[in-house]
């Protein structure tokens, strides 16, 4: 049975036997929205019910890795410096039948925040009119 200590016990009426009360939502509530963060070598995975409840998750993900500090620049036929590279990328996904919306937010190497929309045929997206790149990973997310 789903549930734990923390849900309250309430009396059946039927049978006066003392039963944990589950929301009937809880019972049905499917994950709607995947993020999935990429950062170095590492591939993590969690589901959420709600859109605000990934952003949120997204934000304080990527506030983390950015306190990592700078990465290094590298040198192979090129130069590529901290600006240049993508730290970690963070990709919201959600449910859908023909296409998908997926949206998220690459962490560069100096620490920015470039948001995009898009899986395979990635498009980044211009933050100026809002007020956080994670404002127009929402937007993007629930206009799809």
């Amino acid at each position: 049975m789903k549930g734990g200590a923390d849900v309250p016990l309430t009396r059946d009426p039927g049978s006066g036997a003392w039963v944990r009360a589950i929301a009937y939502a809880q019972l049905v509530a499917r994950p709607r929205w995947k993020l999935t963060v990429r950062h170095g070598s590492d591939v993590e995975h969690a589901s959420f019910v709600r859109l605000d409840d990934a952003v949120a998750a997204m934000r304080e993900r990527a506030l983390a890795i950015r306190a990592e500090g700078p990465v290094k620049g590298v040198s192979s036929l090129r130069d590529f410096g901290p600006e240049a590279q993508v730290h970690a990328r963070l990709q919201l996904s959600g449910k859908g039948w023909l296409r998908k919306p997926v949206a998220g937010i690459d962490v560069r190497g100096d620490g920015t925040f470039m948001p995009y929309r898009g899986g395979v045929r990635r498009e980044e997206l211009d933050p100026s009119n809002h007020e956080t790149p994670f404002d127009l990973v929402r937007e993007t997310l629930e206009s799809s």
